[in-house]
């Protein structure tokens, strides 16, 4: 059975690669697995037939043969535990590519959303301009310290894998803000995850649904 995931109708990053169905397109890509695409709108999401995918009403979810998922890091374990190409045979190096996708969604994703909060969703409160920079000494930090694990490896743990792909992503949500630029290393490393093929044909399928439609608001 194809899968069926959902995803923004219209989103703020017309298609940017920045919305989390873009972690699922991709690993869908890498295992080369076809799937289909519902388009959702910001009103359908808080309605009971997608709150019943999705508790929280927020894209992706994932539907296959009965199964239902929801948060774009279950959805890509679940991928990358039945199909081959992002985790290792290995049980040590696979058990060791589930917690960089752990890291990629606790450690470091968390203050870069912290971030895009404090800029675009509490920009005109007094307590922001102070808060700010609290919040990027806290991703540099995390930025630094990845930079250093990685050092002048290719891929976080040997060969890509599903850590890579998460933490890739995560990393991307980072870009408008140019904070990456100050890691030359890491931003190498995201520009390998960008030039892979299955990234390119899930960030232009994402795109796809968005030009020619005017910004979301």
């Amino acid at each position: 059975m194809i899968p069926t995931i959902t995803a923004f109708e219209s989103s703020p990053d017309r298609g940017q690669g920045l919305a989390r169905d873009m972690r699922v397109r991709w690993a869908l890509e890498e295992v080369e697995q076809p799937y289909n695409v519902r388009l959702v709108s910001f009103k359908a999401m808080k309605e009971p037939a997608h709150r019943a995918l999705q508790p929280f009403g927020q894209i992706p979810t994932y539907e296959e043969d009965g199964l239902v998922l929801f948060e774009s890091g279950a959805i890509v374990l679940h991928i990358a535990q039945h199909h081959a190409g992002l985790l290792p045979d290995e049980a040590n190096a696979r058990a060791r590519a589930v917690s960089w996708m752990f890291a990629a969604l606790n450690t470091v994703e968390q203050p870069i959303i912290e971030l895009q909060i404090a800029r675009f969703q509490e920009g005109d409160k007094p307590w922001t301009a102070e808060r700010l920079p609290l919040i990027k000494d806290r991703i540099r930090g995390r930025l630094g310290e990845l930079s250093v694990r990685l050092g002048d490896a290719d891929c976080l743990d040997g060969a890509f894998s599903a850590g890579d792909l998460m933490m890739v992503h995560a990393l991307l949500r980072l870009r408008p803000s140019g904070m990456l630029d100050e890691y030359p290393t890491l931003a190498a490393y995201v520009a390998r995850g960008e030039a892979r093929p299955a990234y390119k044909r899930a960030f232009a399928a994402q795109l796809a649904v968005f030009i020619g439609k005017p910004p979301a608001g």
